[in-house]
């Protein structure tokens, strides 16, 4: 009951959001709203898209240029309040919200190997180093697709460093570490995002440090962060046929697990969208927006809809 209220209360703010300025109009088919509810002080999102119904869909960008994923911390949907998170909430208004996103497992390791493995290699913990030689994962079939990938690490090192932690870095959420058939060139401090966005590779993973991604700090921390870094290709991607995903790893290790799962970007129509949806439904989304064969756990699950 109390995520059905603060999932109510999310299309009721959107009412007095407008129309969202992310490319296109809506459309006759796009997202109706739902009327609203009260929510108890604190008891998850208090503003955001309207709903969307289960046949909507979100994008009609086809294929994008460029696609960052952002994977933020051990949050569930309803930590997510206003007040400590606005810079998520201004994106969720114009972004296409998966309400019943979910986390493969826990704890953080296996979910991430999840997101760019289609599997989670049999990691049950966050153990370091992993080693998993050659197995199929998304850099892999990217860059045999004559694509790029590139990781972005907050804190790591230095360029291709495979140390399990430094500071605030931990390997643990840099799973392009973990394979022997993705260079090491592609891992990436970072203080290497370019500021020129056309010069990212294809798909590009961001993972802030454990205090910017909300593990270690607050949400808004993290949120903070998001503002000062992730904005301005926020702001630049409708209008440059790129996405930005931003998702967390997992909640705070709650039985359901259910997290935020949200994109933004060009053609992608805003709205709250029903479907279940979890983190190979995203790497299937990824591998379909270009074409790539699915691997492991994503080949069985179904893409987040319409957005390639």
């Amino acid at each position: 009951m109390r995520s059905r209220l603060f999932l109510a209360a999310l299309a009721a703010s959107a009412l007095a959001l407008g129309p969202a300025a992310c490319g296109s109009p809506a459309r006759p088919d796009g997202p109706t709203v739902l009327p609203g509810a009260s929510v108890p002080p604190g008891a998850g999102p208090t503003a955001g898209p309207a709903s969307a119904g289960a046949n909507a869909t979100p994008s009609t960008g086809g294929r994008p240029d460029h696609v960052v994923v952002v994977v933020f911390e051990n949050k569930s949907y309803e930590q997510l309040a206003a007040a400590q998170a606005p810079w998520l909430h201004a994106m969720m208004a114009q972004a296409a919200v998966f309400a019943d996103a979910h986390a493969v497992t826990h704890p953080s390791q296996p979910n991430y190997l999840a997101l760019f493995s289609g599997s989670t290699q049999g990691v049950t913990d966050d153990h370091c180093p992993v080693r998993l030689g050659d197995r199929p994962n998304l850099a892999r079939s990217l860059l045999d697709a004559g694509l790029g990938f590139t990781g972005f690490s907050e804190g790591l090192p230095a360029p291709g460093s495979t140390v399990c932690t430094s500071g605030r870095y931990a390997r643990k959420h840099n799973p392009w570490a973990d394979f022997d058939n993705v260079p090491a060139s592609v891992s990436q401090p970072l203080t290497s995002f370019p500021s020129t966005f056309t010069d990212l590779p294809t798909v590009s993973f961001v993972v802030p440090d454990l205090c910017h991604d909300m593990h270690d700090c607050a949400v808004g921390t993290g949120d903070g962060w998001a503002a000062a870094h992730l904005d301005g290709y926020r702001r630049w991607a409708p209008q440059h046929h790129a996405l930005l995903v931003v998702t967390f790893d997992e909640d705070d290790n709650s039985p359901g697990n259910q997290i935020l799962t949200m994109v933004s970007g060009a053609g992608v129509r805003p709205g709250r969208y029903p479907q279940r949806v979890d983190h190979y439904s995203l790497l299937r989304t990824i591998e379909d927006c270009y074409g790539l064969t699915a691997i492991g756990a994503s080949a069985s699950a179904a893409p987040l809809p319409g957005i390639c």
